[in-house]
């Protein structure tokens, strides 16, 4: 995944996430992964803060891999989206960005670090 990630990204008119690089692209890999972040992630704000929100009364036990890929990739959703909003908007995928590194980094080291709203 990472491999991919670093290939770069970007998000079409329709909110979809588009590898920069045509050959990852065009590989089985990188439709795998187009597929899990276009298909499997929440698309709104508020619904990414739902998740964290669930992940964070979850947090004694620690995610299952499919799960904090999951997380990973709403992560890089939530920055995607936050650099090409304004205002409001920018603000409300920076909140979210917040609270899904949050449960990466729990998931990383076993704490959090952060108190949900």
């Amino acid at each position: 995944m990472f491999e991919i990630l670093l290939g770069g990204l970007e998000l079409d008119q329709d909110n979809n996430v588009l590898l920069l690089d045509q050959e990852l692209a065009s590989m089985r890999s990188g439709r795998a992964f187009l597929s899990q972040i276009n298909d499997n992630i929440p698309r709104t704000p508020s619904s990414m803060m739902q998740m964290a929100s669930m992940l964070h009364s979850q947090r004694s036990r620690s995610l299952p891999p499919a799960q904090f890929d999951r997380v990973v990739l709403s992560l890089v959703y939530s920055a995607l989206q936050g650099q090409q909003q304004d205002g409001e908007e920018r603000q409300a995928w920076g909140e979210v960005l917040l609270q899904l590194a949050n449960v990466t980094v729990h998931e990383l080291r076993g704490s959090y670090l952060f108190s949900y709203a």
